[in-house]
């Protein structure tokens, strides 16, 4: 990850006598962030209303730099079930068992106080994650405020491409009933979360 945010990427890699080994070539000018976090509390750049990249509070769960190897996690091993990133090493012990109870995203109440986010709504997105989203989507989605709770835990939807449908489905009804819809996505989640199991992995 270190090596990716400094403009390098990944050639070829090999396990030698159980060792990892690998080639990187430098692509590009470096992309880090001057003022990177590496305590607990991290602030990730994501995209809101309007398009404006804000500063996304959570625990952190996985390793430093990790934010750099999105496009390396998407190419390598695509998206399992749900949407996330399959096989993501980049996840640490404690931060299964943090996402498991959502106890990294508790941090993001502070988003929600100072009005970046609102309790329902379609989830921040990273700009890597974003651009996997088709063009219409897209545009729905930077009208409005993303939220705490997504859409994702009142459909359950499996690929990414129920995951786009589950959204714009949102959003169109929250475009016609903004409060009507808040409400009824959040007793759908509230309903799912407490007797499906919908868990965010």
């Amino acid at each position: 990850g270190r090596l990716y945010s400094c403009g390098f990427e990944l050639v070829e890699e090999k396990y030698i006598d159980e060792e990892l080994y690998f080639v990187m070539r430098k692509v590009k000018e470096p992309g880090y962030d001057s003022n990177p976090t590496y305590g607990p509390l991290i602030s990730l750049r994501r995209y809101g209303k309007d398009g404006r990249m804000f500063k996304v509070y959570k625990l952190r769960t996985m390793h430093a730099y990790s934010e750099y190897l999105q496009d390396y996690v998407y190419e390598k091993y695509k998206l399992q079930e749900g949407g996330k990133f399959k096989n993501d090493f980049r996840v640490t012990t404690s931060g299964k068992i943090f996402r498991k109870f959502w106890l990294d995203e508790t941090p993001m109440f502070i988003n929600l106080i100072a009005g970046d986010m609102k309790l329902v709504g379609v989830r921040p997105l990273s700009k890597q994650y974003f651009e996997l989203y088709s063009d219409t989507l897209k545009e729905k989605r930077l009208k409005t405020k993303p939220g705490l709770i997504p859409p994702f835990y009142a459909d359950m939807p499996k690929t990414l491409a129920e995951i786009q449908a589950s959204e714009m489905a949102y959003l169109e009804a929250y475009q016609r009933h903004p409060i009507r819809t808040d409400i009824e996505y959040f007793f759908k989640a509230f309903r799912n979360i407490l007797f499906k199991g919908a868990r965010s992995k």
